[in-house]
């Protein structure tokens, strides 16, 4: 067989999976934590990869590694083979994901010296967004500011909603170039993308995983003056600001819960704080799919995935009720059906075909590495 070897690193972890392309199955999968924290006996990111390669055992079949990297920027737009010079452009976009591009660089460097004698490849979150035309990803501001500084949307997921539209259309039975979807990526970090034609069209995340949906512990969409209200009036610093929208926003900010699990729980008992933010973050998918509808033109499939989106049949009733005047509807007994399948949720005939299809990012990496080696 033929095999990627798929890594996904984060600043104390690795997560990797051992993908057959025949089958398109992983065959080993594992994830290593606590690298560098105290106490543990993995020093740094190399050694971590020996940990990782000594459980995948024999790699004579490996073809090539594939590496996630969360942000590329304008500067990439498709899986790229890793060179020096690559790594360099990796790490000069840190100042747009800087916690995430320097994780992902560690996987990377660490990956290319225990195996130096196969390509390595950058699959990035942001690629599969650079199909957005320039009036979905402009922001209005001073233009030359915009351009030194690299402010722009770039969108996030990106693998995620690749893997999940393409899916869609084979479930639908329609060619990808005439199928119009919408993905609602949605677990701790949520987004949506509107997607054409299997091109991204319009994607909520921004120049930040930051803008867009409720999530676990950011905020989403918030008016910018709110930042400068809060420095003037409480005087917040930036970084004081940073860890509020970030990790101090979201679910967790609006009730002292970051896991979805426990805020609907304590909804179903009662408590009106849990149920507010519920409606909060409901409005906020709507408003997406609402502008999402009209961006496309029209609708053939609406797709929920990721942890909230592919496991919690009440989340997912709720978030569409109320929208059966744009042909959107679930039937009740599909929804709530436990499978790990791709599946239709929505009643037969419906004008739009709901589904829930489970993302394989890691299986999309593989493809897209395959793709090019």
């Amino acid at each position: 067989m033929s095999s990627v070897f798929v890594v996904n690193s984060g600043s104390s972890s690795i997560k990797y999976q051992l993908v057959d392309l025949a089958t398109e199955k992983a065959v080993v999968t594992g994830l290593i934590e606590r690298i560098g924290e105290p106490g543990s006996f993995i020093t740094n990111h190399a050694d971590g990869m020996r940990v990782v390669l000594a459980k995948l055992g024999d790699v004579d079949d490996l073809i090539a590694v594939g590496h996630r990297v969360v942000h590329g920027g304008s500067e990439f737009d498709g899986p790229t083979l890793i060179d020096d010079e690559v790594e360099r452009e990796i790490d000069a976009l840190a100042r747009l994901a800087p916690l995430h591009n320097p994780a992902n660089l560690l996987g990377i460097r660490a990956a290319r010296r225990a195996l130096p004698d196969v390509p390595h490849v950058a699959v990035f979150d942001t690629a599969f967004h650079q199909t957005m035309s320039p009036a979905a990803y402009t922001y209005a501001i001073d233009a030359d500011i915009a351009r030194e500084y690299k402010v722009r949307r770039y969108g996030f997921h990106g693998t995620s909603h690749k893997y999940v539209s393409e899916q869609a259309a084979l479930l639908l039975g329609k060619p990808l170039a005439d199928t119009r979807t919408i993905v609602l990526h949605l677990g701790n970090g949520a987004s949506v993308t509107a997607v054409d034609g299997g091109r991204s069209i319009d994607t909520s995340m921004g120049m930040t995983p930051l803008q867009g949906l409720v999530m676990g512990t950011r905020s989403g969409d918030i008016d910018p003056a709110v930042l400068v209200h809060l420095n003037r009036a409480a005087g917040m610093s930036v970084t004081e600001l940073d860890e509020l929208l970030n990790r101090r926003s979201g679910l967790l900010g609006l009730t002292g819960m970051g896991d979805m699990r426990d805020v609907q729980d304590a909804a179903i008992n009662g408590n009106e704080t849990a149920e507010l933010a519920l409606q909060v973050w409901r409005h906020r998918i709507r408003h997406y799919i609402g502008a999402y509808f009209a961006q496309l033109g029209g609708l053939d499939a609406l797709v929920f995935t990721a942890g909230i989106g592919e496991n919690n049949a009440l989340l997912r009733r709720r978030a569409l009720a109320g929208l059966e005047h744009l042909g959107i509807l679930v039937d009740n007994d599909r929804n709530e059906l436990a499978s790990r399948a791709a599946r239709v949720i929505s009643p037969a005939g419906a004008p739009v075909t709901v589904m829930v299809i489970p993302t394989n990012e890691e299986l999309e990496i593989a493809r897209q590495v395959a793709s090019i080696v």
